[in-house]
C-alpha cells in the first residue's frame, strides 16, 4: 500500500469507527488494526489521536464547504440564502450519514466546543463561514432576531443535525417537502 493510500485508509477507518463507537470507543490501536497498518505506523501519519480527530474534522469540513458554496449567491435575500444553505447541509448529512454522526459528535465534544467559542467570539480567522456571515448580516439588517450568534446557530444546526440523524436511523423520512417544511420551521425560529 502506498503512503498516501495508508493515510486515506486510516482516515476512512477512523471516520467509520468514531461514528460507530465515539471518540473514546475507537482507540488508535483499533483504528490501526482495522486499517491494516501497524500500531506504530499510524503515528507516522498522525502524532496523536487529537491530531487525527482534528485532521478528520478539517477534511469533512472542507468537503461540506465545497457542497454548501456550490451555487451560493451572496446577493440573494437572506431568507433565500438561509434556505439554500440549510437544504444543502441537510441533504449532505442525509447522503453521508457517517459524516453527520462524526460532525455531531465533534461539535458536542470539547473539540467542537472550543472551535465554536473561537468562531462565535471572533477569535477564529475563518471569515468565510457563510452561515456566520448570514447571521451577522441578518441581525444587522433586522431581518433576524437580535439574538447572540450562538442562539442562531443552535436554532439552525441542532434541528438539522437531529433531523438528518433521525432520517438515517429510519425514524423519519426526509423527502423534499419535509426538508422544506423543516427548514422553514428553523427560519421561523430566527426571523424577526
Amino acid at each position: 500500500m502506498k503512503k498516501s493510500d495508508k493515510r486515506e485508509e486510516i482516515i476512512r477507518v477512523s471516520l467509520e469507527l468514531i461514528a460507530e463507537h465515539g471518540f473514546h470507543g475507537a482507540p488508535m490501536a483499533m483504528i490501526a488494526d482495522t486499517a491494516g497498518v501497524g500500531a506504530g505506523t499510524i503515528y507516522r501519519y498522525f502524532e496523536s489521536k487529537d491530531i487525527l480527530i482534528t485532521e478528520l474534522f478539517r477534511e469533512l469540513e472542507g468537503k461540506i464547504i465545497v457542497v454548501l458554496m456550490d451555487g451560493y449567491c451572496e446577493e440573494k435575500p437572506i431568507k433565500e440564502r438561509f434556505i439554500f444553505l440549510c437544504t444543502k447541509l441537510l441533504k449532505y448529512f442525509v447522503s453521508y450519514p457517517l459524516h453527520c454522526r462524526f460532525m455531531e459528535q465533534y461539535f458536542n465534544s470539547p473539540y467542537g466546543v472550543s472551535l465554536k467559542k473561537d468562531k462565535f467570539l471572533g477569535k477564529s480567522s475563518d471569515q468565510g463561514d457563510a452561515f456566520m456571515n448570514l447571521f451577522k448580516e441578518g441581525i444587522a439588517q433586522q431581518v433576524l432576531k437580535d439574538l447572540p450568534l450562538f442562539v442562531h446557530a443552535a436554532l439552525t444546526f441542532s434541528p438539522l443535525t437531529a433531523l438528518a440523524r433521525d432520517h438515517n436511523l429510519a425514524l423519519i423520512k426526509l423527502d423534499d417537502a419535509m426538508i422544506m417544511k423543516s427548514i422553514e420551521a428553523c427560519w421561523d425560529g430566527i426571523k424577526r
